[in-house]
């Protein structure tokens, strides 16, 4: 079937047979969601896109341990991951981070009205609060499960964690958060 997209094990294949472009069009997939992985991780632009610069590279010389019969992102998401936390742990810097969402992201419902869109807004920002006072490890499994959209097999792969590790972390946090908009909100 000529033009049709090629699937990440087809590009796998090519790419560990030394076609560097295949492997560009096979981590272009991912670029995105690596970055905001390494950013929620790092906290910082700046080493979020260096640490998955590195993890591309690293993955790149690892193809010929991947087991092609393994789905390839989580794969790369966990190389991005571990060179994310390498990153954040040699920085000489330990400010405290937030995890943000662009003030322009496009709303699920276009069609709300402007008052809906300014109450869905402080909303947001209430929530975003909250998540910057939860521990680092609850505001990343939360980040990576809901705002990354990642499964809790992904976002183990992530974390580093095991499966039952993340959903039992994952309800603390969730727990936490809650209790934190609680109190805020009265």
């Amino acid at each position: 079937m000529e033009g049709r997209p090629l699937e990440d094990q087809e590009l796998v294949a090519l790419a560990r047979a030394g076609d560097t472009e295949k492997y560009e069009l096979l981590v272009g997939r991912y670029y995105d969601l690596a970055f905001r992985t390494a950013y929620v991780i790092t906290g910082s632009a700046a080493d979020a896109e260096d640490a998955v610069q590195e993890a591309l590279l690293n993955a790149y010389r690892a193809l010929s341990r991947f087991r092609p019969q393994e789905p390839f992102r989580p794969w790369l998401l966990t190389i991005v991951a571990n060179q994310a936390r390498n990153r954040r742990r040699s920085s000489a810097r330990r400010t405290a981070h937030t995890v943000t969402l662009s003030p322009d992201l496009q709303l699920r419902d276009p069609a709300r009205s402007p008052e809906e869109a300014a109450e869905a807004a402080e909303e947001r920002a209430a929530l975003l609060r909250g998540l910057s006072t939860l521990p680092d490890q609850d505001r990343q499994v939360i980040a990576c499960r809901y705002f990354l959209e990642l499964s809790t097999e992904e976002t183990g792969a992530v974390l580093g964690w095991p499966q039952g590790t993340v959903k039992s972390r994952l309800s603390r946090g969730v727990e936490r958060l809650r209790a934190v908009m609680q109190e805020a909100a009265s």
